[in-house]
């Protein structure tokens, strides 16, 4: 990346405005077009219209999430009755479902979404439905909390693929379980067992920097720093890890960028959460300072990476060791090229790792180391550039994708390609799109001199 230290986050506020007219608009276009009822959650787009695939359906809370931060942007009630109606009808599958690691991504962008606003005064008290949106966090935590593998020196939350997979995506699912714990709630296992919800959700983060997350300390011939693994494989009968992997990404000694967009985000909301929780609810996990150097090695190192791995306008490709990239000649001395005849770019990937980044600078901010701070937060101002600039915002009114040229599963082939186009490019999706609305909320709040945006806000 080249970062552009020239940009403001106040630069953005005219460029926002633009921004939740068109998601506005989409929002509504989406809701008069597809049966959700009959096809299920929208994933990506094809020729620019929603549709869905039937798997594990963890886009459905980001399709209301997204409507009911739309209502936190723009004050109108139409979005919040969408968010809070799809809330009631869809999502209690979500809340109970034990098939899955995706918890944090679904229930916490609805309900979670829900109780901030309340707790912000963005929407009237009602103890009642507070109540409802409370209990529903704390058993989704729990559900979560209870797919768990033992490991040697720790533990995981397990992927959909089974007890002996960790997926990195799940650093920012991972979330739920410390809302859980903040709102009082404990599981309990066989024989009355209590399981600390913050405890474990500590130790998969520690595991997930361990394991998902290299440091350039000669752990294999492919360790370079910051590189990450989509999939961490361990051996359930005995704890030992055994390989790294990949579910979507080109190879286990490749770094998927989603993935490692994912860890930039997940380890950096779990850093500010630290400073959020208290010495003696610390006392369960161990010592401050080594909780934090372990989550600051790990944001940082993920950081570097992508920022030293990405094209010079921010926007990566879809794997950074993607076969047909040599092809591109010196391509991260050049802007993305979404058209180019071999590789995607993948800008969900962008929308992710941008939040990392500004989170991590405003940490960095805090503890008084000004300089470092402000190469992440010029790096993400970067990333936000890109992405509100014609080539990636969709302004087109047929167009329901709010992000162009997001890729969801390339070795499966999931993704529509365009009839003369060599790789797919020009479509949307959900999970990027809900991420960039999330980004504008980040953006809109230090730009208005609101409360900062986090995710144990509601919690407050």
């Amino acid at each position: 990346m080249i970062i552009d230290y020239s940009l403001n986050i106040e630069d953005f506020s005219p460029r926002l405005k633009e921004f939740w007219q068109l998601s506005g608009d989409k929002i509504i276009d989406i809701y008069n077009d597809l049966d959700v009822n009959r096809l299920g959650a929208p994933v990506f787009t094809e020729k620019g219209k929603y549709t869905s695939r039937g798997w594990t359906e963890w886009t459905e809370g980001f399709l209301y999430g997204s409507a009911i931060l739309q209502y936190e942007a723009s004050g109108d009630d139409k979005f919040l009755q969408i968010g809070r109606n799809g809330t009631l009808e869809k999502m209690a599958t979500h809340v109970s479902h034990s098939g899955v690691h995706d918890h944090g991504f679904n229930n916490l962008s609805t309900y979670g979404n829900l109780l901030r606003l309340m707790k912000e005064g963005k929407i009237p008290q009602n103890d009642w439905e507070q109540n409802f949106y409370e209990i529903a966090l704390k058993i989704s935590g729990a559900v979560q909390a209870s797919r768990w593998t033992k490991t040697l020196n720790g533990g995981f939350i397990y992927s959909f693929n089974g007890p002996h997979s960790l997926f990195v995506d799940t650093i920012r699912t991972v979330r739920i379980l410390i809302i859980s714990h903040l709102l009082g709630h404990t599981l309990y296992g066989e024989n009355d067992i209590k399981v600390n919800l913050l405890k474990r959700a500590f130790e998969h983060a520690y595991t997930t920097a361990r394991y998902s997350i290299y440091y350039g300390e000669g752990r294999d011939r492919y360790d370079v720093r910051g590189r990450t693994v989509h999939e961490s494989i361990f051996n359930i009968n005995d704890g030992n890890y055994r390989n790294p992997s990949s579910q979507q990404g080109y190879s286990g000694y490749t770094t998927w960028t989603r993935g490692l967009a994912w860890a930039m985000c997940g380890f950096a909301e779990e850093l500010e959460c630290v400073d959020y929780l208290s010495d003696i609810e610390l006392e369960v996990i161990g010592n401050r300072q080594e909780i934090e150097t372990i989550l600051l090695e790990a944001v940082k190192a993920t950081c570097d990476f992508y920022i030293d791995n990405t094209p010079i306008d921010g926007i990566p490709y879809w794997d950074t060791g993607a076969p047909g990239l040599i092809n591109l000649g010196d391509y991260l001395n050049s802007p993305s090229d979404p058209y180019n005849a071999f590789e995607p770019v993948d800008s969900s990937a962008a929308v992710i790792a941008s939040q990392g980044l500004l989170r991590l600078a405003s940490h960095l901010e805090e503890l008084g180391q000004d300089e470092e701070s402000k190469k992440y937060l010029q790096a993400g101002l970067t990333i936000v550039n890109s992405l509100f600039s014609k080539d990636y915002l969709s302004r087109e009114p047929g167009h329901q994708g709010m992000i162009l040229h997001s890729i969801y599963h390339y070795p499966n082939d999931w993704d529509y390609k365009p009839v003369n186009g060599k790789v797919p490019h020009g479509e949307s999706s959900m999970w990027g799109d809900y991420h960039a609305r999330e980004l504008g909320i980040y953006l809109q709040k230090i730009i208005d001199k609101e409360p900062y945006y986090a995710f144990f806000n509601c919690t407050k």
